[in-house]
């Protein structure tokens, strides 16, 4: 009996086992079960060249962004810096800075473009520091090029005080903005080039070896076609990661801002976007989409298109509902009309959602009526 009991007690254990492991299980759901596409306190995921969103959470609010400035500090440098290859005697400012960090000495003289690689690779801070005070002579001016090229790249909700991410209450992004830098950063060849470099080797001066600088980026050796960005970390924002890839001639940007599983999360995300999405030119630049009435045109009206193509990310489903809108401005210009002169916009949609918006142009110049026209309209007139 005591046996039976016993046996008894050791299965209902292990059902309680089961059940409660069950339970903790069922009660810590994956992405997907909880109908959110992250763990990130906020997230984008976007096409580089379009720019348009195809997943987000919370993607305009105001977040610290740790490392992930760097993207900003690099493409400002690249901007204002005309020598990459010229050397620069190490300000003592960025010797010892606190945090990621390459070691850079007093009396050390490296490249523009060594300490970028410093920068983006391995997240060094005294790179970024020293990097702020070459381009700009110091921190603060620096930090006034870096939100002007923010505004440039299409941020609206960025103030950056430093070059590096460390935290400050008055230094900050969001998810929307950062995917927007990153993107006008990577038509940048210079920059592109550093963030999808794995490692990279300089002279360490006073040493007999070089200094090896590893990317901390995993997405780079685990996700197929990986090319980019940055990873960062501090106490108060998290774990933050823009990651990119490219395949099939589309390039995703994925950021995670305040993310645990950042990079199993970009994964899935920049995954999920070469499933369900691929690149669909839907207008070829300078060729007609058509045309719109001008008054005191000879041919009555002119032909009109985009100035570049127009390629976008579009689902299988949004490709059967596309629609294309040409809208002219209520005010439009009597001919003569050059060549390449805004007339309105155009708008592109499918299943009724409006997708893309961009400028309408001419194609062709409108020829005004001549004086033989005129005469020719007249005696239409005259004899009907």
């Amino acid at each position: 009996m005591k046996k039976a009991i016993a046996v008894i007690s050791l299965a209902l254990a292990a059902c309680f086992i089961y059940t409660a492991l069950y339970c903790a299980y069922k009660t810590t759901p994956s992405v997907t079960e909880a109908n959110a596409l992250s763990s990130a306190q906020s997230m984008i995921t976007i096409e580089t060249n379009s720019r348009r969103i195809l997943y987000s959470q919370n993607p305009h609010q105001r977040l610290p962004e740790a490392s992930t400035t760097k993207i900003a500090t690099a493409i400002t440098v690249l901007e204002n810096v005309k020598d990459l290859d010229k050397k620069h005697l190490i300000p003592k400012q960025a010797v010892g800075v606190e945090g990621s960090s390459i070691y850079l000495g007093y009396d050390e003289e490296l490249s523009v473009r060594d300490l970028l690689y410093g920068l983006m690779l391995q997240s060094g801070n005294d790179c970024a520091v020293a990097l702020a005070i070459i381009t700009a002579g110091s921190v603060e001016k620096f930090a006034s090029l870096m939100n002007e090229t923010a505004v440039k790249a299409g941020a609206k909700n960025t103030n950056f005080v430093n070059p590096h991410g460390l935290h400050d209450d008055n230094h900050y992004t969001t998810a929307y903005d950062l995917a927007m830098i990153t993107a006008y950063a990577m038509h940048n060849e210079t920059f592109r080039q550093i963030v999808s470099t794995k490692v990279y080797k300089t002279p360490w001066k006073g040493r007999d070896y070089d200094r090896v600088i590893i990317n901390k980026n995993k997405i780079l050796s685990t996700f197929e076609g990986g090319d980019g960005v940055k990873t960062g970390y501090t106490k108060r924002a998290g774990r933050c990661l823009v990651s990119s890839a490219t395949r099939n001639g589309m390039q995703i940007i994925c950021v995670v801002l305040n993310d645990g599983p950042m990079f199993e999360d970009c994964r899935f995300l920049m995954q999920k976007a070469f499933d369900e999405y691929s690149p669909v030119t839907v207008l070829e630049g300078g060729k007609k989409a058509g045309e719109i009435e001008i008054e005191n045109c000879r041919k009555g009206s002119v032909a009109v298109g985009s100035k570049e193509d127009i390629v976008l990310p579009l689902t299988e489903k949004e490709r059967q509902t596309l629609k294309i809108t040409l809208s002219p401005d209520a005010n439009l210009p009597k001919a003569p009309i050059k060549n390449r002169i805004r007339l309105g916009t155009i708008k592109i949609s499918a299943s009724n959602r409006l997708l893309f918006e961009t400028e309408l142009y001419n194609i062709e110049e409108a020829e005004p009526l001549s004086l033989y026209d005129y005469l020719k309209e007249f005696a239409e007139k005259w004899n009907g």
